[in-house]
């Protein structure tokens, strides 16, 4: 089949996003051009406007329309807390829980040296300025539990406590429902070391 040069450019725009692939951009296009003309009218201007109006908070490095977002600038959150996480997808996941009512540091991001990501792509020396403000009194490394995830959490871990701070790391454990006898070694092995 011979596409359109506009087809072939809205399919390799599809395939940026994060496990799409050719085939899957393909379905998505002919969807959109055949079926929804109007979702993809609708996609292409939330795109454009989100483009152009969302940025980093100046403070925690979240997204959000403002300078500074709306957690930072809540009177309600303990700010003596300091919630280290990758991507706004896990401050979201995190949020989801209830359980913190902390702020939050967005790396965008895990140090991986084979990728070209060290700690100033990840914006470490901006992190190390907001947990030594003098509020802050707890960090808490949320980084994902990964080999990327947790040499970022270590290389975090070292410079805070070289400046005094008290650093803690999410807890592992053993999922709710799950039975012991399937999961992993090493989960077991963490829930053991972390138990209370």
């Amino acid at each position: 089949m011979a596409a359109s040069h506009s087809l072939d450019t809205l399919i390799q725009a599809l395939r940026r996003l994060p496990g799409v692939g050719v085939k899957s951009a393909q379905r998505m296009a002919f969807h959109l051009l055949q079926h929804d003309r109007a979702g993809a009218e609708q996609l292409s201007r939330a795109l454009h406007e989100a483009v152009g109006s969302v940025q980093h908070c100046a403070r925690c490095h979240t997204f959000t329309e403002a300078e500074v977002c709306a957690t930072c600038l809540d009177p309600a959150r303990d700010a003596t807390r300091l919630c280290v996480v990758e991507t706004p997808a896990d401050q979201a996941a995190m949020e989801r829980t209830g359980a913190f009512k902390g702020l939050y540091f967005v790396l965008m991001g895990r140090l991986s040296p084979l990728d070209g990501i060290g700690p100033r792509e990840i914006g470490l020396q901006k992190l190390m300025e907001r947990a030594t403000d003098g509020t802050v009194q707890e960090v808490i490394l949320a980084t994902n539990f990964n080999a990327e995830g947790e040499a970022t959490a270590h290389a975090i871990s070292e410079a805070l406590k070289g400046r005094g701070m008290h650093v803690t790391r999410l807890a592992r454990g053993v999922p709710v429902g799950s039975e012991l006898e399937y999961v992993d070694l090493s989960t077991i092995a963490h829930a053991l070391v972390d138990r209370r």
